[in-house]
């Protein structure tokens, strides 16, 4: 037990930061929020008038005094806090997560090896390389942080979209990120790769090729924060109940599947809804459409050399294809609930790399190592001080007594006159914890060696992953992987810049360097690709079948004369299978068609085809023109998506030049129960990719 107060000691009452006294409120009250029906100063005095500042005289100067006008500048003054170096826009939502009780074997941590335990979670997505004013839809790799609130502490597994990095060493993070950042003398491009530094830091720096193969691809552009998968990057320690050991890399499988934007797609989406992946989330939260993710682990023994299968188990830059070991899958995480305010929980969070339980350990990563100190180093700055873990965001859910004092921000009242140890004034509390009390301890391990600035000599292969990543793509991944490096190397000015990736490109596949090539319309090096390499068909996003389409999002075009029974029809089975349905007409308001109404969601003005996953023309508008909806529906047909129509809706699509015939068009009298399934069946493959050779534009 802490240490109790002295007789003649007092403090301050348990009130809320918003001064309510009664800490634990009604169900549903949260005793944070505003408190009281009058404006008040921050120090709860009530306020007469916010409008005027006071002045001697009406026309005279503004007055010192004037404390309300003092404190709501200040405040407004400093109510933007730096924001984070990289991962500065970001978007999150809180949930649970569940464990299967699988894990057990591995690891001791309850919160995930205690079959049915329910942890609350916070889960943050980002970008990396764009200010906070960027946009969502921007080339880039992407942040999936989650701070799991266990019972033992809190938990943080802060990982990415893509499960390798640039770098093998953390001490050339700096490096990686200035060389992507906007150039410093004109602060553009922003959020964005397509420029000369980057290039030439990655082209001169080879160990970063497998990293830049998969920022090539479409993984780099997803389309959803529930259709993206992440990873741990790293390989983790996990210690079991009996004190075995083994390696893990940590997956995050969502439940919808991996799917992506289209280059065209991203690049219309970024100014036309800069906000589209925080959207999406938000709003498919608010329409009851979780998003849902199993966590999976890749198991290998815990050998001395820290290899499995030839790959160096501590290279940040490898990957262990599933096919040598499976992903197991030990839990569900569910994001059901959005914050309530974005600064508050959003922008505060802070996670560290370091925030373990006993169960899970660090391993010799030297990537791993340097991010051990960099995320608790920076969080000093950016929140203010030491006692950022007191922020509701970041406290965790089990008890702390860690005789840390004061500082800036300090908000806790603490007791006691020992914050040191061993006393015998406070009795001798806190005390420390043995092992089977759940106290963290260190797992032994032999460390011996020269003080050296190296790397082993296994870190020097920088291109055979990097060659089994293109060729487990599709041909229409791969093409994608070779029109997104002729569009970046493109951008280059600096031909040296061009003719070195070239170089880089020529040691990972020949077809790739000369497509490249041929982009850039320069001559294609010769290099030394790997001969053979097994290809892992999980590297590519291509589904092998259906997938849910929960939280996806149809549009259906209706308006004057359309069929409108058949409109509530489909948009009620498409809600039905968790999909949004989003009603698009040429006006807002409502239409109605006798007693039949519907609201209108969207209109041709305010939407474009990057909204939706398909689209569908309802019966009753075979006549209706309009080159908006033109747009829409020839965007949505060259991005290979479904496209439906009913009755005479069949029209517009031909219209609008849309070829009824080709591939992932669904046709019908009636929007009837066959009809909606192939309209959802077609939807759950994510894109009709049979159609990409029609709308390829080279």
């Amino acid at each position: 037990m802490p240490p109790k107060r002295q007789r003649d000691q007092a403090a301050p009452k348990p009130t809320s930061p918003t001064g309510k006294t009664e800490l634990l409120g009604t169900i549903g009250e949260d005793n944070r929020a505003q408190a009281g029906e009058f404006l008040t100063t921050a120090q709860g005095v009530r306020l007469p008038d916010t409008d005027h500042s006071l002045k001697a005289g009406r026309r005279g100067p503004t007055l010192l005094e004037d404390f309300h006008l003092r404190e709501k500048i200040t405040h407004f003054d400093h109510e933007r806090i730096p924001e984070r170096v990289v991962h500065a826009r970001g978007a999150a939502a809180h949930g649970t997560f569940v464990a299967n009780g699988r894990a057990a074997s591995v690891t001791k941590a309850p919160f995930l090896a205690e079959k049915g335990r329910e942890t609350p979670v916070f889960t943050r997505f980002s970008t990396v390389l764009g200010s906070r004013g960027s946009a969502d839809t921007v080339r880039d790799t992407r942040g999936f942080a989650v701070k799991f609130y266990t019972a033992e502490g809190n938990v943080d597994l802060v990982g990415n979209n893509i499960p390798v990095f640039f770098i093998q060493d953390g001490i050339k993070f700096p490096d990686i990120i200035h060389a992507g950042k906007p150039h410093p003398d004109r602060e553009i491009p922003q959020a964005q790769t397509a420029h000369d530094t980057f290039w030439d830091f990655v082209t001169l720096h080879t160990e970063a090729t497998h990293h830049v193969l998969w920022a090539m691809s479409d993984r780099a552009i997803p389309r959803s924060y529930r259709t993206m998968e992440g990873f741990g990057v790293h390989t983790f320690r996990l210690v079991n109940a009996d004190g075995e050991t083994a390696l893990v890399k940590f997956h995050w499988k969502p439940v919808a599947g991996v799917h992506s934007l289209v280059w065209e797609e991203a690049q219309i989406t970024a100014g036309a809804d800069p906000d589209f992946h925080r959207r999406d989330m938000a709003d498919g939260i608010e329409a009851g459409a979780p998003l849902e993710y199993d966590l999976g682990i890749q198991v290998m023994p815990d050998t001395e050399d820290e290899t499995f299968e030839g790959i160096d188990l501590l290279d940040p830059t490898k990957i262990v294809p599933e096919e040598l070991a499976p992903v197991q899958i030990i839990g569900r995480l569910t994001l059901d609930r959005n914050p309530t305010n974005y600064f508050a929980e959003t922008e505060q969070v802070a996670f560290h790399t370091g925030n373990l339980v006993p169960g899970i350990d660090v391993t010799n990563d030297p990537l791993m190592q340097a991010r051990l100190f960099s995320y608790l180093d920076t969080q000093l700055t950016r929140l203010g001080g030491p006692n950022f873990t007191q922020l509701p965001v970041n406290r965790p859910h089990a008890p702390v007594n860690d005789m840390l004092r004061d500082g800036m921000h300090q908000t806790a009242i603490h007791q006691g006159q020992a914050p040191y140890l061993p006393n015998s004034v406070d009795q001798g509390l806190p005390r420390v914890a043995a092992e089977e009390e759940g106290a963290y301890v260190h797992r032994p391990r032999h460390i011996e060696g020269e003080a050296v600035r190296a790397n082993p000599v296994s870190f020097d292969d920088h291109f055979s992953q990097a060659t089994l990543f293109y060729r487990s793509l599709s041909k229409v991944e791969q093409v994608h992987v070779v029109e997104a490096f002729t569009f970046e190397l493109g951008k280059c000015y600096e031909q040296a810049i061009k003719e070195r990736a070239l170089s880089v490109l020529a040691n990972v596949d020949e077809d790739l360097c000369v497509a490249v090539a041929a982009g850039l319309g320069l001559p294609a090096p010769k290099g030394k690709p790997a001969a053979e390499v097994v290809p892992s068909p999980a590297l590519s996003q291509i589904p092998p079948g259906p997938g849910p389409i929960t939280g996806r999002v149809i549009g259906i075009f209706a308006g004057p004369g359309a069929d409108l029974g058949g409109v509530e029809k489909l948009a009620n089975a498409i809600e039905a299978a968790g999909a949004i349905a989003r009603v698009i007409a040429p006006t807002g308001g409502v239409i109605a068609k006798g007693k039949t109404t519907r609201i209108v969601e969207r209109t041709l003005l305010t939407t474009r085809s990057v909204e939706f996953d398909a689209v569908v023309v309802a019966a009753g508008l075979g006549a209706f023109r309009d080159i908006k909806l033109t747009i829409l529906l020839q965007e949505a047909f060259r991005h290979c998506k479904t496209i439906a129509a009913w009755g005479d809706g069949d029209q517009v699509l031909t219209a609008a030049g849309i070829d009824t015939t080709a591939p992932g068009i669904v046709l019908g009298d009636k929007p009837v129960k066959t009809f909606t399934a192939d309209l959802i069946k077609s939807v759950g493959l994510h894109r009709v990719w049979e159609r990409a050779e029609l709308v390829m534009s080279s």
